[in-house]
């Protein structure tokens, strides 16, 4: 019987804006596209999520991989807000699981510099029992380590558990802890596929 509902953050409890967070600034296309590149597709930007490395450093990383672009990349990298977009449907959709008396935990690659500079994204937090911030714990999904973190932070029964992440990788992560797992791809496939393993598993 499943009595948790896991969620990660972004990409599902919220909406990635990459695109349209590097429209705001008067760049062609072409360099915009090179800038995400530079950031936040670049293979220091979990080191965000990580939390080791102080955030400066990792610019400073951006930066020496594109050096004709380094004075753009800090522009862009003063404030992220609207890297990471607030979604509607976060808020009742927690409410809706609480009410059905399911505990509901968060469990996000996440770091300090988007909590910090996109505050409107996660206003759903007080609604949910809790979780864990990569950042935190400086392990990000899919190390076993943070799923360790949460079981253990709140004496999980993997078993009764179910997460809900956009990418694979990291519902593999949880299944290997007998997690249950649905792939978010969106918010109307997603908690239909929910509501439908909570019928079967809670029969």
């Amino acid at each position: 019987m499943i009595d948790t509902v896991i969620f990660d953050i972004g990409g599902v409890l919220s909406t990635l804006g990459r695109m349209n967070f590097y429209r705001k600034f008067d760049y062609t296309e072409e360099y915009r596209e090179r800038l995400m590149k530079d950031t936040v597709l670049s293979p220091w930007w979990k080191e965000f999520d990580r939390a080791i490395m102080p955030e400066e450093e990792i610019i400073d990383r951006f930066a020496a991989d594109d050096p004709a672009a380094e004075k753009d990349i800090r522009h862009v990298m003063k404030n992220i807000n609207g890297i990471v977009v607030r979604a509607d449907y976060a808020i009742p959709w927690i409410r809706s699981l609480k009410a059905r008396g399911l505990r509901v935990l968060y469990l996000s690659n996440y770091s300090e510099k988007v909590l910090r500079d996109c505050p409107e994204v996660t206003d759903f937090l007080p609604e949910t029992d809790g979780g864990v911030f990569s950042y935190t714990c400086h392990l990000i999904k899919p190390e076993p380590g943070i799923y360790e973190q949460l079981i253990g932070k709140y004496d999980l029964d993997p078993h009764k558990c179910v997460f809900l992440d956009d990418l694979q990788a990291n519902l593999d992560g949880a299944a290997a802890f007998g997690i249950h797992t649905i792939h978010f791809r969106s918010y109307e496939q997603a908690r239909k596929d929910l509501d439908c393993l909570l019928a079967e598993e809670n029969a």
